[in-house]
């Protein structure tokens, strides 16, 4: 028999989520960010339950590759770009859209001769940082570019660093506007935090990221108030319980000393499955629909869950780690970390179960 572990894939909560994004951009194209195999929930997956996307926006060339020769006829984005030019040159092939952030991908595109001109995401630097050209350099850039040949289509894209924050996009977008002032050509700019909180943002084509996923861009905003559903749930079972007596530790280097006498759940699901080593004891977790909280170190196959709060809790009681009633975002709140990294963690060794 195997563990009882395993993550619960909702296909209806991907268009649901999506559709939320639309509501809040009406009037934009809305792609699907499926990079890192979907924020781990699996790329085919995904695609599958988004036959109403507008487009796919990924890393990693390989997938984009695969979505289209799986019969996907929309547009496909590679966030990065291309690093060599035996990857452009593939690009143009599989007819995939491509983001331009450095003089190197633009010589590239200057110098190679492609089998056919591609969609090209010309990448303005607003704040971030990270990856495009400065603001003061967008029309050389631009000039450039067209004059190459090789951009069947230009779009001018950003990335926003602090959407989700109360600085918000102000100064980006100035920085963009005055950079882009009189070029008609289109626009790519939000991401899931500036769709829901920056309508000035939208454009004609806006990136649903996170918020595809159920879960919030937002420190301050839940995703259920954005009206969004989770897609992954996380689920296992009690594999043994303990009764301790007041001072009694558990687990490794006895993080956890029992105050009275209490029963302590043993669940089967660790760091090796992609829960969080470093979740604090009192990290949120259901237990028959219960919540209560972690109790002692998480070790590698299993964790331990203080059962006060559930005292008809037995073995082969269901656990929810995160997702249906617990929102991955409260756990890694606690956790110190961010939702997107508990998904993109979870472990192959997990089965992965689709439901309606």
């Amino acid at each position: 028999m195997s563990r009882p572990i395993r993550a619960d894939i909702s296909l209806a909560a991907f268009g649901r989520n999506y559709a939320a994004a639309r509501r809040h951009a009406p009037q934009s194209r809305v792609l699907a960010v499926v990079k890192a195999n979907a924020y781990g929930h699996g790329l085919a997956r995904v695609a599958k339950a988004l036959p109403q996307a507008d487009g796919f926006a990924t890393l990693e060339i390989d997938g984009a590759v695969r979505l289209r020769e799986s019969g996907f006829v929309r547009e496909i984005v590679l966030l990065e770009g291309f690093f060599e030019p035996a990857e452009l040159t593939a690009i143009a092939a599989s007819r995939l859209a491509t983001a331009v952030h450095s003089e190197d991908q633009l010589r590239m595109l200057e110098t190679l001769r492609l089998p056919a001109p591609v969609d090209c995401y010309l990448k303005i630097n607003t704040g971030m940082n990270r990856l495009g050209f400065a603001p003061e350099a967008a029309r050389e850039v631009l000039g450039r570019l067209q004059a190459s040949g090789a951009a069947r289509s230009i779009t001018l894209m950003t990335h926003f660093a602090t959407a989700d924050g109360h600085e918000g996009v102000h100064e980006a977008m100035n920085r963009f506007e005055t950079a882009t002032h009189g070029i008609d050509l289109p626009k790519s700019l939000a991401n899931s935090a500036a769709i829901f909180a920056h309508p000035r943002t939208h454009a004609d084509t806006v990136r649903a990221g996170i918020a595809l996923y159920g879960a919030t861009p937002f420190a301050d905003r839940s995703a259920e108030e954005l009206g969004l559903a989770p897609a992954m749930t996380l689920r296992s079972r009690l594999i043994s319980i303990q009764d301790l007596g007041p001072g009694d530790p558990v687990g490794y280097g006895a993080t956890f000393h029992a105050l009275h006498a209490m029963r302590v759940g043993v669940v089967a699901c660790g760091y090796a499955d992609g829960y969080p080593r470093h979740a604090p004891n009192g990290t949120p977790v259901l237990v028959d629909g219960v919540r209560t909280v972690t109790a002692g170190r998480v070790s590698m196959d299993m964790i331990t869950v203080d059962l006060t709060a559930a005292p008809g809790a037995r073995v082969g009681s269901e656990v929810v780690l995160w997702g249906e009633g617990l929102p991955i975002d409260e756990v890694a709140h606690s956790a110190g970390t961010v939702g997107y990294e508990l998904m993109c963690a979870l472990a192959p060794r997990v089965p992965v179960v689709e439901v309606a």
